[in-house]
């Protein structure tokens, strides 16, 4: 090696220090022609080790470098003032670190790519703080924001909204229990008045019917951008040699600038934010009910909302409510237990037998993909059509080991159920890694009496249901019907099926389960849902024990929906060749699953909460739904529906998409789609993403009520299924019951001809439910 002191470069950069053969080596400083420094340590012609980088922009890096990468821990200044101090990995962020940026707000906390990413703390600079988790630079997860005035939120977020459970202090001491989609209230919650007994979180749930984990679904969302422009590393100009890679201390050909060292927007954002989160967001609710009510502190306001609009109002007694909520705590952790390894039986078992389900899945999905696609036969249908294996904890020459139970698995039909989840334009890949994947099972409660137990894929998209032996038999009877009614009929609205298994415990205790695709894995929440017979038979549901997420039933149903004509004319047809199919498998006692997204009602004064957006916004974030005077946009209606244009539109097949898309008389009898503020624009298929209005019922003892519906008609976007379409005829059981009920009295179950309960069924539908537009 040899030392040299200087060399000066034909384009004016000039290098001073160490060398190695023709090579920088050791210590050394470089200057480019247009002013920017390196001073450190190389290593064979890359900047290595320790140095100081000096940018013409003021902007300066001193830390680790490696490869001629900013890597390792540093301390970084942007020409704005701001600095970052913390961990690097190839020029960007990564790792922990602090950033205080020029306008004094502070950031401290996990980055990942240049973004916060995981668990930290933000502080702004009029005092607010945020901390919990992070995404892609943005609030999302658990968290807690501290207002300056008092109040916190302690909850969920999604994508820099408030988005799921959480709590709403107030500084006085009054708050709010509820849920928020994409940072309005929607859906139903508890306010509190400064100086109320506060009840135990796990009450609030109990009462409010959410699950022990206080989880919920999150469908996507537009996002608040707290780091609009993600920081532009600097880059140094490659002019030593070909040899030396200084130009890779940053991604980009770019030299590092005032423009490109620090253009980063999270003051500006960070300020925004302030703005639409400080002193007085959701005001309305304190305001409304603190003066009338601090004498009476056992008293409370159940509250419903649709997008930040209150429409809903009953007064609640404290200690009624308390009592009902200690009451409904046992029962509820039964009902509605919602964890990732719950099942059947309790402890072990239970987390034995959703191993046992995703290994047989496995297995057989893994077997049946490979074979060469062929026309299902009839043999694909009969008794030998079966596929059984034994799965030893240690494992076999067919099985992998695993940590559950021995068991036997059997797969029913499984060529059929391939092609049906073919005909659905269901991945096979996909299929699996959602049943089987590591995030495991959920187990959610039954809606119905059946005694049935339902898990859901950890990405909401299939349901799981235990049946019964009977049920098991009605299913493979119709199987070959049901095949080729759902391949004939692509709109149906009758259950997807998508996989029929059994497993055999030691003990010889059989569970059989049937895969189906969940109707409600929808971008739009579901405000309510009802399972609609047609009866009146024990079809209504208590007040005190419905909840969030109760399935409702046909007496519940205080709405009629009036709908486009020609989508009314179609949904009627399906339903005319689906019931037809039912009555011709001697199938009864099905029920239309309806789900309803309501859009918020035009605001009326007093009735919906202020977003309180600073005036001086620039710009609001996309998809929001807010002007830069901080109103709500909110059409004259819910949504709008245009042309269908297959590109502007998410096509992917979903578990409970359905045929092609619908025509509507109200544009031509075009193909429409839907345009919904603040979500986005949506394919309209049958059962799917269907407009239409719905006009509130008024009870007969509505005066007398202490709950209030604050409007008559709204803006919903439906969703619907034929379910239950297991239960079969039996002539001996009608006669059963009718002897029931002349010797005990009337009974709560009917059981009806096939035909009746086909013209039944419809009739409601069309009378009751969705009648003709006057």
């Amino acid at each position: 090696s040899c030392r040299l002191n200087e060399k000066a470069f034909p384009n004016g950069d000039l290098y001073v220090g160490d060398f190695k053969e023709i090579l920088p080596h050791g210590k050394g400083k470089y200057t480019w022609s247009d002013g920017t420094v390196y001073d450190g340590d190389w290593e064979a012609g890359k900047m290595a080790g320790k140095g100081l980088l000096i940018w013409p922009s003021g902007a300066k890096y001193n830390g680790d470098i490696s490869g001629g990468y900013l890597h390792g821990f540093g301390a970084f200044t942007a020409s704005d003032g701001s600095i970052y101090e913390g961990h690097w990995r190839m020029n960007i962020r990564h790792g922990y670190g602090k950033k205080k940026y020029s306008n004094s707000d502070i950031y401290e906390g996990e980055w990942k790519e240049g973004e916060h990413e995981g668990k930290g703390i933000y502080f702004w600079n009029n005092g607010n703080k945020y901390t919990g988790n992070w995404k892609r630079g943005k609030m999302h997860g658990r968290g807690v924001m501290e207002w300056i005035n008092g109040d916190h939120y302690n909850g969920c977020w999604f994508n820099g909204f408030r988005h799921g459970n959480g709590i709403y202090q107030y500084a006085d001491g009054g708050y709010y229990f509820g849920t928020w989609t994409r940072g309005l209230k929607d859906g139903k919650g508890l306010f509190y008045p400064a100086g109320s007994k506060r009840p135990s979180l796990k009450k609030c749930c109990t009462s409010l019917g959410y699950d022990n984990d206080h989880k919920t679904a999150l469908p996507q969302c537009s996002s608040l951008h707290l780091e609009e422009h993600i920081v532009k590393k600097p880059s140094i100009k490659r002019s030593l040699s070909e040899k030396i890679t200084v130009s890779g201390v940053l991604k980009g050909s770019g030299r590092m600038s005032s423009k490109t060292a620090e253009s980063s927007g999270l003051s500006d954002s960070g300020r925004e934010f302030v703005h639409h989160n400080s002193s007085g967001t959701f005001s309305f609710d304190s305001d409304a009910g603190q003066s009338e009510l601090q004498e009476n502190t056992a008293v409370i306001y159940e509250r419903e909302y649709m997008q930040g609009v209150m429409i809903k109002e009953r007064i609640r007694d404290y200690n009624k409510l308390s009592k009902k909520a200690e009451k409904k705590t046992k029962f509820h952790a039964k009902e509605t237990q919602k964890s990732s390894c719950v099942g059947i039986f309790k402890g072990h078992n239970s987390y034995h037998l959703m191993l046992n389900l995703q290994l047989g899945i496995r297995y057989t999905v893994g077997k049946i993909t490979p074979v060469p696609k062929r026309e299902v036969r009839a043999a694909d249908f009969g008794d030998r059509a079966r596929i059984t294996m034994f799965f030893p904890k240690k494992g076999s020459q067919f099985t992998p080991p695993h940590k559950s139970i021995d068991f036997y698995w059997k797969d029913y039909c499984p060529m059929v159920f391939r092609h049906l989840r073919e005909l659905f334009k269901l991945d096979a890949a996909e299929y699996m890694m959602s049943i089987c994947g590591d995030d495991g099972l959920t187990e959610i409660s039954s809606p119905g009496k059946s005694g049935s137990l339902f898990y859901l894929s950890h990405d909401d998209k299939f349901v799981i249901k235990t049946l019964k032996k009977s049920e098991l038999k009605v299913l493979l009877k119709m199987l070959p019907k049901y095949h080729n009614h759902v391949k004939e009929h692509e709109n149906t609205l009758i259950t997807k099926f998508f996989g029929l298994h059994r497993i055999t415990l030691p003990g010889r205790r059989k569970v059989r389960f049937v895969v189906m695709g969940n109707m409600f894995c929808t971008e739009l929440r579901i405000h309510r849902r009802y399972d609609l017979k047609g009866s009146t038979h024990g079809r209504i549901t208590d007040k005190d024990k419905i909840h969030e997420n109760t399935t409702l039933k046909d007496l519940d149903l205080s709405y009629e929906f009036h709908m486009d004509k020609s989508l009314r004319e179609f949904l009627f047809d399906q339903i005319a060749d689906d019931c037809a199919f039912l009555k011709s498998q001697q199938i009864i006692d099905y029920s239309l699953l309806l789900g309803l997204h309501f859009r918020a009602p035009e605001p009326l004064d007093g009735l919906v909460e202020p977003p309180n957006i600073s005036p001086n916004m620039q710009s609001s974030p996309a998809g929001q739904g807010l002007t830069a005077d901080g109103e709500v946009l909110f059409p004259s209606k819910g949504f709008v529906l245009l042309a269908h244009e297959p590109s502007s539109v998410n096509t992917d097949p979903g578990p409970h998409i359905r045929g092609r898309a619908l025509r509507a008389f109200s544009l031509g009898n075009q193909e429409v789609d839907i345009l919904v503020p603040g979500t986005g624009r949506l394919r309209v298929q049958l059962g799917v993403n269907m407009p239409a209005r719905a006009n509130h019922k008024l009870p007969q003892d509505e005066s007398d009520s202490a709950e209030v519906e604050l409007f008559e008609v709204y803006d919903v976007i439906l969703y619907m299924g034929i379910i239950d379409i297991l239960q079969e005829y039996n002539a001996k059981k009608k006669a059963e019951h009718a002897y029931k009920s002349v010797k005990f009295g009337p009974t709560t179950i009917s059981v009806v001809e096939p035909e009746l309960y086909a013209n039944r069924f419809t009739n409601f539908l069309k009378q009751k439910v969705f009648p003709e537009q006057p």
